[in-house]
């Protein structure tokens, strides 16, 4: 898989657990985008999601924490896309519980110099208790009648992402009007103008 810019690192479905499945994108065409190539897209990633608060020093984040966030991205696409195809996604649900049990991360208000109260983690960043976070959102959205009757596929021809429709009249098509979308624009245009070029 080729990797990407940390501009790709943030998509927004909607969801922290489907953001992290959106980490790999394009995994129905022939060159799949891991846009988790590395400790520091993790990282940077870890920020970007809001899964610790700004400044947090992740020094801990090592290869082991990347295998570990690939291995749940690769359960919970499994998962959701079964979920959302209407089929039982058996032994990958127990491991995704097994992801939940852990306590999520342990924030403290802190008070700037100038004041502020922020966010921040009570102690260092913990691998097992992050993933927990998502596992647990994870487990909110599938078991959420209105979140769940909300998450959609992309209508992409290669795209797998998901995401929770929350547009008015319940008509989004695409993860992206302006990626996915105008690909299927120009693409329909195309059909369209080919008849007649002969």
């Amino acid at each position: 898989m080729a990797a990407a810019s940390g501009y790709d690192l943030r998509f927004d479905s909607g969801r922290i657990c489907l953001d992290l499945v959106a980490t790999v994108g394009g995994r129905l065409s022939e060159a799949p985008v891991d846009r988790l190539g590395g400790v520091e897209p993790l990282r940077a990633w870890l920020l970007g999601a809001g899964l610790v608060p700004g400044g947090t020093s992740l020094d801990v984040v090592d290869h082991r924490w990347l295998v570990r966030f690939r291995a749940a991205r690769d359960l919970l696409h499994r998962i959701v896309h079964t979920e959302v195809e209407g089929h039982a996604a058996g032994a990958d649900l127990e491991r995704m519980n097994a992801l939940a049990v852990t306590a999520p991360p342990a924030l403290r208000a802190v008070r700037t110099p100038d004041g502020t109260l922020v966010r921040a983690l009570a102690g260092k960043p913990d691998c097992g208790a992050l993933l927990s976070q998502i596992a647990r959102d994870a487990v909110q959205l599938l078991t959420d009648p209105v979140a769940r009757g909300q998450l959609r596929r992309c209508e992409g021809e290669t795209c797998s992402l998901l995401y929770l429709d929350t547009s008015r009249g319940r008509r989004r098509r695409w993860c992206s009007s302006e990626i996915c979308g105008n690909r299927e624009r120009v693409a329909r245009h195309r059909r369209r103008v080919a008849p007649n070029s002969a």
